[in-house]
């Protein structure tokens, strides 16, 4: 599993995804349904935004982010174009220490949830956990904190045993046995891989075996 989109989806600047090009704030993975990003933009209510930014971008400055965002909706109109967007970001994110475009945590929640990658992402892993046979193993490759989190959370609950008290006496084989188990600790890429592709930069690849059927 990829969980990254491709460079071309983001590249293409009529899709809205980036802050680097100007056009409609879109972000729609299929543009044939769901809501768009200026729809959540202008209509969300200022607490249903900034549980998005925090929980979908962890930004630190949702809060001060989304109360200019519901003054230009106020006073100047909706905001429809994803430069629009970026600049309002940039005159409220401190700029110093920041190794990223200001706009980069705010375009990333916006993205998710108008995709619900993250239900996605939830919904998908005991499906395809389920196909696996014995032995075989499931690659995936993150590109966020909050994918890696389900990933590893949900890898913590399947290798988890039953849960035997202290100085209870029990046979070796009355315990029940971990369906899977991790392979290898979690890897990111090296300085020369990111040095080549600088978007590999926040991967965390997992490797997680099928041990047994489960039961």
């Amino acid at each position: 599993m990829d969980l990254g989109i491709s460079s071309p989806q983001v590249d293409e600047a009529r899709r809205g995804f980036s802050f680097r090009y100007d056009a409609v704030l879109d972000m729609r993975m299929d543009q044939t349904k769901g809501i768009t990003a200026a729809e959540i933009i202008n209509t969300y209510e200022e607490k249903d935004l900034i549980h998005a930014l925090k929980t979908y971008g962890e930004e630190k400055f949702a809060k001060k982010i989304v109360k200019a965002i519901i003054e230009h909706r106020e006073t100047r109109g909706p905001i429809k174009m994803t430069l629009e967007l970026a600049e309002l970001i940039k005159n409220i994110v401190p700029k110093r220490g920041l190794k990223k475009d200001p706009s980069t945590k705010t375009f990333q929640a916006l993205r998710i949830l108008v995709n619900k990658e993250i239900e996605e992402l939830e919904n998908t892993l005991p499906i395809v956990f389920s196909y696996l046979k014995p032995k075989a193993r499931l690659v995936v490759i993150s590109f966020h904190s909050l994918e890696d989190r389900i990933i590893k959370n949900y890898t913590k609950d399947q290798i988890k045993t039953d849960f035997i008290p202290k100085n209870i006496p029990i046979k070796a084989s009355e315990i029940k046995l971990a369906p899977f188990r991790i392979v290898q600790k979690m890897t990111i890429p090296t300085e020369k891989e990111i040095e080549e592709n600088p978007r590999s930069r926040s991967a965390k690849l997992r490797v997680i075996e099928k041990a047994m059927e489960a039961t």
